[in-house]
């Protein structure tokens, strides 16, 4: 993106003129051109920013909105390295997400229906490019049902030819593939009830994979700027996740992936290794960073956020 100079002569007095109307004790943003208006307005009134990234290698408008935050907030320790360099502080405090205490394993298989002793495959593509794992799932489908029950997560446009393919199968197979369009409510139940995901690469999907302890075929989207491969690659080098590479996924890729689920100390080994990764109170570390810049205070220990991100602060 090429920042226009006009528009950016314009949008910086409209924010400054509505930061003066509101006065915020402090800002929270994730960066990017867009937050550059209202960065270079609090910079100007003495407003203290922090700023929050989720991915290993950011972007180049995250690396410039980033000179203007006065703390920083990294879902990767090799974030800090590039976005701080020595000049502001850096916290590493895992990605917000959604508390994972808020259902049991137990609970959540009781609300979908999952016997306790069958094993469950979790399949998601988030919002970008579904069609490649829907196209892999469909033909795969038979030998996948007969090894473990399936929630795959469609899409709109997947919808329709998944359930057409559960009604293909076997008429005592159809109850262990369950399509659906989108997992809202659901997700959180659906995670503590899995024990293997395939999915993308995002900050998010990371984060709350790792926070149930998940092992994960993970296949990096291609088509964003190589964000989500390098994000994967800390997955894999840390021995919670499988990568798979966009145009190698396919029906023969899900199936060989799924024999993890068959592999008990395999599996065991990628479910320590996403725990080790866990982060499941990172929204309360970045929110104790918001309020002590909004405080003007000290902005806490590292020991202290590390405690708080990891879910273990007294």
């Amino acid at each position: 993106m090429i920042l226009d100079p006009i528009r950016l002569s314009l949008s910086v007095p409209q924010a400054m003129a509505m930061l003066l109307l509101r006065r915020p004790a402090a800002i929270f943003t994730t960066g990017g051109y867009v937050a550059l208006p209202v960065l270079l307005a609090a910079s100007a009134l003495k407003v203290p920013v922090v700023m929050w990234d989720g991915n290993v290698v950011p972007g180049r408008s995250v690396r410039v909105t980033a000179r203007l935050a006065g703390c920083l907030a990294v879902a990767f320790e090799g974030t800090c390295r590039t976005l701080s360099q020595g000049k502001r502080p850096c916290f590493l405090t895992g990605t917000p997400i959604r508390d994972p205490r808020e259902v049991t394993r137990a609970d959540a298989r009781t609300a979908l229906g999952i016997p306790a002793r069958d094993k469950l495959l979790l399949i998601f593509g988030g919002s970008q490019a579904v069609r490649r794992f829907n196209s892999a799932v469909a033909e795969a489908l038979p030998q996948l049902v007969a090894r473990t029950r399936v929630i795959h997560v469609t899409g709109d446009a997947g919808y329709d030819e998944a359930i057409a393919g559960r009604d293909a199968l076997p008429a005592q197979m159809r109850d262990r593939y369950r399509p659906e369009r989108f997992l809202e409510h659901e997700m959180t139940s659906a995670l503590a009830a899995a024990d293997l995901v395939v999915g993308r690469a995002g900050s998010s999907t990371l984060a709350e994979v790792a926070a149930f302890g998940l092992p994960m075929v993970v296949v990096p989207y291609p088509h964003a700027a190589g964000h989500q491969r390098r994000n994967a690659e800390e997955m894999v080098r840390s021995g919670a996740a499988l990568l798979i590479e966009d145009e190698d996924f396919d029906a023969a890729a899900l199936l060989s992936a799924a024999a993890i689920l068959d592999r008990r100390s395999d599996h065991d080994a990628m479910a320590a290794a996403d725990r080790s990764l866990a982060r499941p109170g990172a929204a309360d570390a970045v929110a104790e960073l918001v309020l002590a810049a909004a405080e003007r205070r000290p902005y806490p220990e590292r020991s202290h956020i590390e405690a708080v991100s990891r879910g273990v602060a007294g």
